[in-house]
């Protein structure tokens, strides 16, 4: 499993969530397991928006992470297989689809940059799996009906069921899998470790994500059908009502995610 090795400060409890100071970057030990899945067929559709909509979203103690000059979100929909919350199985919550709508940050820590994610809103089938994730992390989860249907190579769709009719995000793979370049865009997207989500009093929790790099196919006709406006808001429609910049699949892995770590 390959990670970006980073060091954890000595924490303290508040409210069930360790805290650490932002700017004590002392060795410590990981912290412990929250979750661990595999996460398999990652649908990623981009769309580069006006960095004013999303600066009110970035999370304290963290500023966005841009790919040539731009700020990129992307619609993610993925498969999250053999799940276990702190090693425990939870019946009929095991395997389900998600479909994610995110951004890009970083923090700096030391000389590192650890880059990372922010979530605008998280829809899943499952109302348990939604309320959990509310009540631990202030994640913007929902839950939806869902379906889905994936052949690699060949047409990719994840939908949901919002407002009485089915919306959904699709791409149509093509060729073979390759590793992305270190350089590149595909590698902008999909090497982000990190997690950061703000919570109700202003600060942020971070998160360490484990994976080991994932491989990638091209897509070809990117389509994202939704009420934008409904579900994420009239400042998101503008952009997201446009051709999307790129779509690529990515092959996924196993995953580890850690405890969260409260900022301050």
């Amino acid at each position: 499993m390959t990670t970006r090795p980073s060091t954890t400060p000595a924490a303290t409890e508040s409210d069930g969530i360790p805290s650490v100071a932002a700017a004590d970057h002392s060795a410590g030990a990981k912290p412990g397991v929250f979750l661990t899945a595999e996460w398999r067929n990652l649908l990623m559709v981009n769309f580069a928006v006006d960095r004013s909509v999303l600066e009110p979203l970035v999370p304290a103690g963290t500023e966005l992470d841009l790919w040539q000059g731009r700020a990129y979100v992307s619609v993610v929909g993925f498969r999250f297989l053999n799940t276990r919350v702190r090693g425990i199985a939870v019946p009929f919550h095991r395997n389900f689809d998600e479909v994610n709508l995110r951004f890009y940050v970083r923090r700096r820590v030391g000389s590192e940059w650890r880059k990372g994610v922010a979530f605008v809103k998280e829809i899943v089938p499952r109302w348990a799996i939604a309320f959990v994730a509310r009540a631990l992390y202030n994640e913007n989860y929902v839950r939806m009906p869902m379906r889905s249907s994936v052949t690699v190579p060949g047409k990719v769709r994840y939908e949901w069921r919002h407002a009485g009719a089915w919306e959904g995000v699709s791409a149509t793979v093509v060729g073979e899998a390759y590793r992305a370049e270190t350089s590149s865009e595909e590698t902008f997207i999909t090497e982000h470790y990190w997690g950061y989500a703000r919570q109700r009093d202003g600060s942020t929790v971070e998160y360490a994500v484990e994976h080991e790099p994932w491989r990638v196919w091209r897509c070809e006709d990117p389509a994202f059908a939704c009420q934008v406006v409904r579900l994420y808001g009239e400042a998101f429609a503008p952009f997201l009502a446009n051709r999307p910049i790129s779509a690529f699949v990515a092959d996924g892995s196993a995953v580890v995610v850690r405890k969260g770590v409260r900022l301050r």
